[in-house]
């Protein structure tokens, strides 16, 4: 991640909005073009011209990513927040659904951690045994 850098007062460029807030320049175009952040004015000389709106939107932004959570949960957590009574239940149901998304990966790597832990043990015991022998990681990925 970029180092992130105190904003300056008064309009950011693009390039100064990413040290602001250590995204990417490209993926703040993304976001743009996705509409998670506000197009903001140009100046007459066609450059984007940001506001400290943009720098805490995109922390905000930032921080979910973060965090795991995807865009389509980001847009509604933005929309609680700027709200004018953002709705705690909302936000912990938003939140749940998230927990319950990063349980079920963990559940999956945890098997996958047992499979390869095996597959490994498995290789030191048979690739040391005979000169030629079935590779079981090779042999699991064939299969």
């Amino acid at each position: 991640m970029d180092t992130i850098t105190k904003p300056r007062a008064g309009p950011l460029t693009i390039g100064q909005l990413s040290s602001a807030t250590g995204v990417n320049i490209e993926t703040i175009r993304y976001y743009e073009r996705i509409n998670l952040l506000a197009a903001p004015p140009r100046t007459r000389g066609g450059h984007r011209s940001y506001g400290e709106e943009h720098v805490h939107r995109l922390k905000f932004v930032r921080r979910a990513r973060e965090l795991g959570f995807g865009i389509d949960a980001i847009r509604a957590l933005l929309t609680l927040a700027e709200g004018d009574n953002p709705s705690c239940q909302e936000v912990r149901n938003i939140a749940a659904v998230h927990l319950a998304d990063v349980r079920t990966k963990l559940a999956d790597l945890l098997k996958l951690e047992g499979i390869l832990s095996r597959t490994v043990t498995q290789c030191d015991i048979e690739c040391c045994a005979s000169p030629a022998p079935l590779c079981p990681v090779l042999e699991i990925l064939q299969h």
